[in-house]
């Protein structure tokens, strides 16, 4: 695609200005770093674009600050103080999922902490709710069979309007990467941690 010109143009009877509209379900999978990093790329474009975006996080603590967080959640106060770029919401799976409601003493289910928190994406796919959705490690809840595959694939070639999608994560499942409009493999080739070297601030976080 050199200049971003397709290759080929499909006969589909769509003009050059409706499919640039169609929706986008993009996979960022593989052992590389930097699946969550190019999905929050992608975001903050969205986000400059007027578009709102909803981040959910499925493995990540909801202790856990990240920078892209604190970044992404400013652009959502700037949104609300000026009307530059779009809203922004930012969920983390357990007590970041603020549709559950538990008891300070309840003890954390994942599997089940994951369930809900893709039943609260479907009801808002379904009321079309955000224009760009980022769900952060949801392939691991499908790997480990916390939540149906063919279930999520058939929600998401469903999703009404122009809703865009980006999953990340390892393990991504092959019926997933088929349904995907856009997938990325990340790739490793040299790490820091290869060398004995930890996470740092400013790189990972």
């Amino acid at each position: 695609m050199p200049k971003g010109v397709p290759e080929t143009v499909p006969d589909d009877g769509l003009t050059t200005r409706k499919r640039r509209r169609l929706p986008v379900l993009a996979v960022h999978t593989g052992a590389g770093k930097g699946k969550s990093t190019a999905a929050f790329g992608m975001a903050m474009r969205a986000w400059n674009a007027g578009l709102d975006v909803a981040v959910f996080q499925f493995v990540k603590s909801a202790k856990w600050k990240v920078g892209e967080e604190n970044s992404m959640l400013a652009l959502g106060g700037l949104n609300r103080d000026t009307g530059a770029g779009g809203p922004v919401q930012w969920h983390k799976m357990g007590q970041g999922w603020s549709w559950i409601q538990r008891g300070d003493d309840a003890v954390e289910d994942h599997a089940e902490s994951a369930r809900a928190g893709w039943a609260e994406i479907t009801r808002r796919l379904a009321a079309q709710e955000h224009d760009f959705y980022v769900l952060d490690e949801f392939t691991y809840p499908l790997h480990w069979g916390w939540i149906d595959t063919d279930e999520v694939v058939e929600t998401l070639r469903n999703r009404p309007g122009t809703q865009h999608v980006v999953i990340t994560g390892r393990y991504a499942p092959q019926a997933l990467i088929e349904a995907a409009d856009l997938v990325t493999e990340m790739t490793k080739i040299k790490h820091p941690m290869d060398a004995g070297r930890k996470g740092q601030k400013g790189i990972e976080w």
